[in-house]
């Protein structure tokens, strides 16, 4: 059987939900605050995978404009039953002290690629909701992490499972079926019934460096549940020197010959600070059932390799993505927050245009696209047309992870018109998100003419390019730590951010005018370094 190396879905690409439908293996992931919502990626083989769709993409179904950093979309996860494809997810409003505003919904469609119906509220008692097939009884249930303010005795408290009805929403007794262990931070439930057993996976741990997959099993559905006689069927906790770090979250689905995976997700650090650029990312391991208990294949250590039923093709993922701007944005290109999106940016005269609203960083509506970073060490590449007339007006290119953790290098004025290049950064700023402008003294350029901007990425290093009409590129400013660029250093604690690093480019305009910055292409060109850890 071909042997495939982790990831499969490198880049920010967490908490996956995996379903085997019509001989297609479909994982969906949480996508936090990017819009459109859910990423749903397919496969034939379970090495080759390819973006679907994003299912949620309009206000009706997720409005995001206030959602603070790394809050949005969490853990769905994506079943078929009755004819049609269930997708359960939670827009989380805040994830600071105590609260946590999470409203859990379902939208289903009879097709992945859509359309996907009008979200069904469910509930708001906590994250991480699945739904649960019974296909013996016909019943649905619906299990989600129960949050508790008071912290008596935990804040994660349980898992809350009640009967759910199409008809009628949630119908009879909610009850806690499961505290998890003395790992705590229980979430992330998915339900599965196998030879007369209810089964319970979750993730424990938190989803930094103690993260774990927790397996539990009952006669009832209500339980009483008992653990795994390990405990934790996968995690790398324990294993400082495992390639695949924060293993955990994960899900479970049996192939047509039978075999079983468990898809999870992971991380790779790249610094001696144990810093993952890349996010958490998806991988995969082969499982086996013994005594009507699962267990990974060299488990519970993560492996690196694993045997799957295709032959991954490798040529796909090291080319180059010359992007132009031709009636629609790409689908790699994600922004942020808001449904509106024509009100930031749209295709004209096979441009991208970018319509200059609020700050970089603002948690409302600010003109940002930009593509994940999915390899350690890349070149982008754009060329802006701009004519800001002031200071308050500024575009180009950002290396962009949340509002307190980016680079941006900003075609701006000043008052008298003149153009400047010039650096902002906020580098691991939280709490405060002071601005630092790296660059002694700003680069004069003429007022008109376009301008080519470029950054280079190398492991934990990047730099900032820059040509005018006709010259070659140059450096532009000193060399930057491009490892802020990871929940490590995305602020709320170690391990309070959740999303990962982005590429793209960013318009602005303080004065409220729209300025707009036209983009000729976008390049993201993946480089093969001495100073990559790992590869796939």
């Amino acid at each position: 059987m071909p042997q495939i190396r982790n990831p499969i879905l490198p880049g920010f690409n967490a908490d996956p939900s995996i379903l085997l439908h019509n001989g297609t293996y479909y994982i969906a992931t949480s996508t936090f605050e990017w819009y459109p919502g859910v990423q749903i990626h397919s496969s034939t083989d379970l090495a080759n995978w390819s973006l679907v769709t994003r299912p949620l993409s309009r206000a009706s179904q997720l409005d995001m404009r206030g959602n603070p950093d790394s809050c949005g979309v969490w853990a769905p996860c994506l079943s078929f039953s009755d004819g049609q494809f269930w997708l359960v997810y939670t827009d989380v409003k805040r994830k600071d002290g105590s609260f946590k505003d999470a409203h859990n919904y379902i939208v289903t469609a009879p097709a992945i690629a859509g359309p996907w119906s009008e979200r069904v509220y469910v509930n708001s008692s906590g994250f991480d909701p699945s739904l649960f097939h019974d296909a013996e009884t016909g019943k649905k249930w619906f299990v989600n992490m129960l949050q508790d303010h008071r912290r008596r005795p935990r804040s994660f408290a349980g898992i809350a499972l009640q009967e759910w009805s199409p008809e009628k929403g949630l119908i009879g007794e909610r009850k806690n079926v499961f505290k998890g262990t003395e790992l705590d931070l229980v979430e992330g439930p998915h339900l599965y019934k196998r030879n007369g057993y209810f089964y319970l996976l979750t993730a424990e741990g938190g989803t930094g460096y103690d993260h774990a997959c927790t397996l539990a099993r009952s006669k009832d559905i209500w339980g009483p549940y008992e653990l795994h006689p390990d405990k934790y069927i996968l995690s790398s906790k324990d294993s400082h020197w495992a390639a695949l770090q924060r293993a955990g979250h994960g899900d479970i689905v049996e192939t047509p010959e039978g075999r079983t995976y468990l898809v999870h997700l992971s991380g790779r650090p790249i610094t001696q600070n144990r810093r993952c650029v890349l996010g958490r990312e998806t991988s995969i391991q082969e499982a086996e059932w013994r005594d009507d208990w699962l267990y990974v294949k060299n488990g519970p250590v993560p492996s690196l390799f694993v045997d799957v039923p295709g032959m991954r093709d490798e040529s796909v993922y090291w080319e180059e993505k010359r992007y132009t701007f031709e009636k629609k944005l790409h689908q790699d290109f994600q922004w942020l927050r808001t449904p509106e999106h024509e009100r930031i940016f749209n295709i004209s005269d096979d441009k991208l245009v970018l319509i200059g609203r609020e700050s970089i960083g603002s948690w409302f509506e600010q003109a940002l696209v930009a593509r994940r970073q999915t390899h350690f060490s890349f070149d982008a590449e754009t060329v802006i047309d701009f004519a800001p007339s002031d200071e308050r007006q500024f575009a180009g290119l950002t290396a962009y992870y949340c509002r307190f953790n980016f680079f941006y290098l900003a075609v701006t004025a000043h008052s008298d018109g003149e153009r400047e290049l010039l650096i902002m950064s906020s580098e691991a700023s939280w709490p405060d998100g002071k601005l630092s402008f790296p660059m002694q003294d700003p680069v004069k350029i003429p007022k008109a003419g376009k301008v080519k901007l470029a950054l280079t990425v190398r492991g934990a290093e990047g730099q900032f390019w820059y040509a005018l009409e006709g010259q070659e590129l140059a450096k532009i400013g000193k060399r930057w730590d491009a490892s802020i660029l990871s929940d490590e250093c995305g602020g709320h604690h170690a391990h309070g951010s959740f999303t990962g690093a982005f590429v793209g480019v960013a318009a602005s305009d303080l004065n409220g005018q729209a300025k707009e910055a036209k983009f000729d292409y976008f390049v993201y060109r993946p480089v093969k370094h001495e100073t990559d850890r790992y590869d796939i």
